[in-house]
């Protein structure tokens, strides 16, 4: 045992309190708790050790309710114990109150938290919970209208089933329980869901810096809507799109590709948890665009694992698989990965993906200015566009020298990554410099190198 983590826990001497240790590994994936062992690491020995061996066990019966395995270890002639806890498949309080080892440290759950809990240790989750008071006839019949043809379109539900009541439908699609419709449904196809969840809607603000917020939006009604609505908002009035030609052929870009946009969206919505009473936050900045969503991860998910292109079960798979049947998502398990292969094939930066305990970050930065201002200005025939793309271009050009400095070996994928400028910009700029005389590659394409000459 070289250092404190999820699964183990030291303690210098044996204190009451630490029943909320055991109660939170318990509660999590088990773990073994060390008396004897200060926080340091170093073993310090407990005199009492026999005499706890009887009465430890006894205490968390007593009060947790649980059993565990105390054992006796000796290391240089210092005794220690070693409570060992399982994982229990049932919630376990310490007199009423829930805790859960996360990380190395006890966590008391309360309110949504709690709540989370409690519906997993049984196997429900959020979006499952039947709700009372709401009907068939208290749904909105364009949102169903507008789910059975994206269904029929993906195919992913039969004709026959499509052609069903609403009542069957909802049926077929798992979103009833007993004599009662699920939460999924309210949120999936009610006009107000507001009405049952707060902050079940989306806020959209643009910003000048992290002060200065210019003006905003809020987005309501049924998440299909939702997410539709979002979308045509932010291109209309957030997003700045490129304009160029083929031909005679007006060409508009935008510094996101809408399909990893929409990805992206659609992940907030699945994965945001609804008992948080927060909306999901869009932050639109001039060089970059941060989606918000209020969650957690689950407990055996690691932000390392997200940012390897996986993505978990959904935090609501009910409202998930709705939107998988109207071909809106693909399989669970694709959307990070597909935003990521979207940015890459549009040759764009990559987002950051930036887990904190209230919630998921997701980052797209844009295209750096400089590019931007060149391309954009030559082609509009902007004077203002000339003039930025070649201040600011310039800078570009001094970083380009300076990995090619250290780096002469470098290509210009690898350029393009380390600065978060698209391929065709870093071959605009390095052709630039060639015909200016500044550099010239040596060798072949391969292997080859560069050289800086002024």
């Amino acid at each position: 045992m070289t250092q404190e983590n999820q699964h183990i826990e030291w303690k210098e001497s044996w204190r009451e309190e630490y029943l909320k240790w055991i109660c939170g590994f318990a509660n999590a994936e088990g773990g073994v708790l060390v008396i004897g062992q200060n926080d340091k690491g170093t073993v310090v020995g407990i005199h009492n050790a026999r005499k706890l061996m009887e009465d430890i066990p006894n205490k968390v019966r007593d009060i947790l309710g649980i059993m565990v395995d105390v054992n006796l270890c000796d290391e240089a002639g210092k005794e220690t114990l070693e409570i060992i806890v399982e994982a229990y498949p049932y919630p376990v309080s310490y007199k009423g109150e829930y805790f859960y080892r996360s990380g190395s440290t006890k966590q008391e759950l309360k309110g949504a938290a709690l709540h989370r809990f409690l519906l997993g240790k049984q196997g429900l989750h959020w979006d499952g919970v039947p709700l009372p008071h709401v009907s068939v006839s208290d749904l909105d019949t364009n949102a169903l209208a507008y789910f059975r043809r994206q269904a029929l379109k993906s195919q992913r539900l039969t004709p026959e089933i499509i052609d069903e009541s609403d009542e069957l439908l909802l049926d077929q699609l798992h979103l009833v329980e007993g004599k009662y419709l699920k939460r999924a449904v309210a949120l999936l196809f009610h006009p107000d869901p507001e009405r049952f969840f707060t902050g079940a809607y989306i806020k959209i603000g643009f910003f000048e810096n992290n002060v200065d917020l210019r003006y905003q939006d809020e987005v309501h009604g049924d998440l299909f809507s939702q997410v539709n609505q979002t979308i045509s908002i932010l291109k209309a009035k957030y997003l700045k799109a490129w304009i160029s030609y083929e031909g005679l052929q007006r060409i508009e870009s935008y510094p996101i590709p809408e399909t990893a946009l929409r990805e992206a969206i659609l992940n907030a919505v699945v994965h945001k948890d609804y008992a948080s009473g927060i909306p999901i936050q869009i932050s639109v900045y001039p060089d970059k665009l941060m989606i918000w969503n209020s969650g957690q991860l689950p407990s055996d998910w690691t932000l390392e694992r997200l940012l390897g292109k996986h993505s978990s079960q959904p935090f609501n798979p009910d409202v998930a698989n709705a939107f998988f049947r109207a071909g809106m998502i693909e399989a669970w398990g694709r959307g990070i990965e597909r935003i990521m292969q979207e940015c890459v094939t549009a040759g764009v930066p990559e987002p950051e993906l930036r887990y904190e305990r209230t919630g998921l970050w997701t980052v797209f930065y844009f295209l750096s200015e400089q590019f931007l201002g060149e391309t954009t200005g030559k082609t509009t025939g902007k004077t203002t566009g000339k003039t930025t793309g070649k201040a600011t271009g310039k800078t570009t050009q001094k970083k380009i020298l300076a990995l090619l400095k250290i780096q002469p070996s470098i290509t210009q994928r690898l350029l393009a990554a380390e600065l978060g400028v698209s391929a065709n910009g870093i071959k605009y700029h390095i052709d630039k410099m060639k015909s200016e005389g500044i550099i010239r590659h040596v060798g072949a394409s391969i292997g080859g190198h560069w050289e800086v000459l002024q």
